[in-house]
């Protein structure tokens, strides 16, 4: 039955009414998601777990593998060795990734400026020793770093100076972190550089009728606007410190009294569980590791999310 609109005199719609059902789900999605997440399942996952499983048990002479619980984990607490590789690896993060992330900023800001002549050469420059890997780079480091045969060792020679060690227990922390900035700064600066390429120009000609000089307009208009690329090498640099192993473990046959066993925790996890034979506590290590870093980085991300806001 057709009724009038009371407002238009006209006739109103009827109502649709559909019987049809609800559409099914579709497990298409699922089809494409599959063989990502079994290689994500059997080469992350599957690790992590069997780590966990690891930790929770301990070889013993008698007895063979024993379950122990959390006796593991109350271990590395009260480990010295631990805290000290612990600590270690947290001096040099608080050192080398502000240092490092500040030169790729600087770098970044002076090729974005336009004012840099050559700007596509230093890029690729800058960049080039991320491509280098990471055992060839500090090889070359640490055998410039010698002094009865690299570079410090020649200059001691030709100039009659006597240069202090890098690779002495005081400097190799430091000789460490400058072969690090040295092979990530470039990494970094490409972060930095592809996010200042996105900033609107508009702002750059308002800053500019308004009178705003280069650095009002670095630190008002293109700090903030890459705010979030910053988190990014940020927590990528977090990560990266705390895994820190290539380059002691390569430089610890040129300065064996400088670098311990125990010299960073992925270090010590490596010693553990292939010199020492103890899989389940060096599994222990890991686990630890993983959930500090992982806590560390999810608050720097929180920190600078909010500030972005």
């Amino acid at each position: 039955m057709t009724t009038l609109s009371e407002t238009s005199g006209q006739p109103a719609a009827p109502a649709v009414v559909t019987d049809r059902p609800p559409a099914k789900r579709s497990w298409i999605g699922w089809g494409f998601m599959g063989p990502f997440m079994a290689v994500f399942a059997l080469v992350f996952l599957a690790p992590i777990a069997y780590s966990i499983y690891l930790s929770l048990f301990r070889d013993q002479m008698v007895g063979g593998t024993a379950f122990v619980g959390l006796e593991n984990y109350e271990r590395a607490f009260s480990d010295s060795q631990f805290w000290s590789a612990l600590g270690r690896v947290s001096l040099f993060l608080a050192v080398q990734v502000p240092i490092m992330l500040f030169i790729a900023l600087l770098v970044a800001l002076a090729i974005d400026s336009g004012r840099l002549y050559g700007k596509s050469f230093f890029r690729i420059t800058i960049f080039l020793p991320y491509a280098v890997p990471a055992v060839v780079a500090t090889l070359m480091w640490g055998f410039m770093y010698g002094t009865r045969f690299g570079l410090v060792g020649n200059i001691n020679d030709a100039f009659g100076v006597s240069l202090p060690n890098p690779l002495s227990p005081e400097l190799i922390l430091a000789s460490i972190g400058n072969i690090v900035t040295w092979e990530f700064v470039g990494y970094n600066m490409l972060i930095f550089y592809a996010a200042l390429r996105v900033i609107p120009h508009d702002l750059y000609e308002a800053a500019e009728i308004d009178g705003a000089s280069q650095l009002r307009v670095i630190t008002a208009i293109k700090i903030p606007a890459i705010r979030g690329a910053l988190v990014i090498a940020t927590i990528f640099s977090i990560i990266g410190s705390f895994q820190l192993f290539n380059e002691p473990s390569i430089l610890q046959n040129l300065a064996p009294n400088a670098i311990t066993s125990y010299f960073t925790p992925n270090l010590y996890a490596f010693s553990l569980s292939f010199s020492g034979q103890q899989h389940n506590y060096a599994a222990t290590v890991a686990i630890l590791m993983g959930v500090i870093t992982m806590v560390i980085a999810y608050v720097v991300q929180l920190r600078g999310m909010r500030k972005a806001r």
